[in-house]
């Protein structure tokens, strides 16, 4: 057999090479996109004492000390212990402690008592998170390439998992700094250079408006292309009625009015379980607000300050949204009004990019502008609760292992928020993204945006 021409076998070494060039991009690209995730996680604790990090408030909170270690215990379960033969762990006993719910993956310690272990230390904590960091980036500097689709795939959920978490050690920092009556500041009010100018002229806010949609069967959940969770699908067809949707979310100054109308105490505006709820719990305002000298304060991350009553309002349940839904002779909308109406918006907004840690009015949108007959903070600021049940979209099925726990087992007795909030990241949110809590829960930066059926 006579010898290839030069032609002939100079084109499969451009080949090899030019899928060696793509495969080591994807890596790079994988690696700083960890490595960015990881090392803001960290920037959100700089200023935190090893205190602060270790307290539980509520079962709902977890100890910031645990977002930390948890997160961690995430990429060493699922990719460090499956992809890496030669990899140990250092301590074996954070496979326990540090596990939420994932039973696929092993037993867990009790979620309500994390509060009580003060070992690990908060310093322990970091450093185990610098050496599963520095194993992830051996794995991936020595990675057969045979595996880079499967690592990709947990490496980027993991990615998002951990984005999650920056939330809820945002939420949950502070709902335990709230209880100390020295209201300790998170942050300063100190504005990032992309963070949207701030009003505080009640003036400005005009009365939201409703936006017409007409009747149509709408393409609901994410078609597939990027990454999004499993709740998200299937792609499926849903009949949307006419209807139509509030302009902007809820302000604090309009559910002041509310308060003021004695709608805490009218049971007409009421589901059952709410008002026995709000009777137990005895709430008459927002979680954080507190009365004084016939004034509304409210503790924020920069500590307390008067309420403004141009910012939306939140830290609202389900029955406290759907209740004051009522009083306005409203409704909430569904997830499917929800989402067919953001597929026109922009994903933009007062994200926890800006590193404002809270709300602000409409009229300190990105983009500057005064409302209008659009439709204004879709995205970022307040989480907008919807009246859906979190059930799964037709055709769902949980994955297989402790993976396919990750979502679908939740599916009971919980309501959808859509859009975001000032503590959630640009990079995080989609128009399909499905959040879910039970209707009672307020430490998250939950709102109220009004929806009416089309006469």
């Amino acid at each position: 057999m006579s010898p290839p021409s030069v032609e002939t076998a100079s084109k499969p070494v451009a080949a090899d090479r030019s899928l060696f060039r793509a495969s080591q991009s994807r890596v790079e690209g994988l690696r700083d996109r960890f490595h960015q995730v990881r090392k803001f996680t960290n920037a959100l604790c700089a200023g935190l004492e090893p205190e602060d990090c270790v307290v539980q408030s509520m079962p709902d909170v977890s100890p910031t000390k645990w977002h930390l270690a948890h997160t961690t215990w995430f990429f060493e379960t699922f990719i460090l212990k499956k992809f890496d033969p030669a990899y140990r762990a250092e301590i074996p006993e954070y496979a326990y402690l540090f596990n939420s719910y994932y039973n696929a993956a092993g037993d867990m310690h009790r979620r309500d008592l994390r509060g009580l272990i003060s070992r690990p230390t908060v310093s322990q904590a970091q450093r185990y998170r610098a050496s599963v960091d520095s194993h992830i980036d051996d794995l991936l500097s020595n990675l057969d390439e045979s595996l880079l689709d499967e690592i990709e795939q947990i490496l980027v959920l993991g990615i998002h998992h951990e984005q999650q978490h920056q939330e809820l050690l945002i939420t949950d920092i502070k709902h335990v700094l709230a209880q100390n009556p020295l209201y300790p500041v998170f942050r300063g009010r100190a504005r990032s250079p992309s963070a949207p100018k701030i009003s505080t002229d009640d003036s400005e806010i005009r009365p939201y408006q409703f936006v017409e949609f007409d009747e149509q069967i709408a393409e609901i959940g994410h078609d597939g292309d990027g990454f999004a969770y499993d709740n998200e699908g299937p792609r499926h067809q849903a009949l949307v009625p006419a209807f139509t949707l509030a302009t902007r979310p809820i302000t604090n100054g309009e559910y002041i009015a509310f308060i003021e109308d004695n709608g805490y105490s009218r049971p007409e505006f009421w589901l059952s379980l709410g008002w026995m709820t709000v009777n137990e719990q005895r709430w008459d305002a927002p979680l954080y607000w507190t009365k004084r000298d016939g004034a509304w304060w409210n503790f924020t991350l920069s500590g307390l300050r008067r309420v403004d009553k141009s910012e939306p309002v939140t830290h609202l349940s389900y029955f406290e949204a759907d209740a004051y839904a009522n009083w306005a002779g409203a409704r909430l909308p569904t997830e499917f009004e929800w989402e067919r109406a953001a597929l026109s918006c922009p994903i933009e907004g007062n994200f926890v990019e800006t590193e404002l840690f809270h709300p602000v009015a409409v009229v300190s949108a990105v983009s500057g502008d005064k409302p209008g007959k659009g439709l204004h903070q879709i995205f970022g600021d307040v989480w907008e609760w919807t009246r859906s049940a979190y059930s799964p979209y037709p055709g769902y099925r949980a994955a297989p292992g402790a993976l396919g726990e990750y979502n679908g087992k939740f599916m009971c007795n919980q309501y959808v928020l859509r859009g975001g909030s000032c503590t959630t990241s640009r990079t995080h949110i989609r128009r399909t993204y499905r959040n879910f809590f039970q209707p009672e829960k307020r430490w998250q930066f939950t709102g109220i945006r009004l929806a009416r059926d089309l006469a």
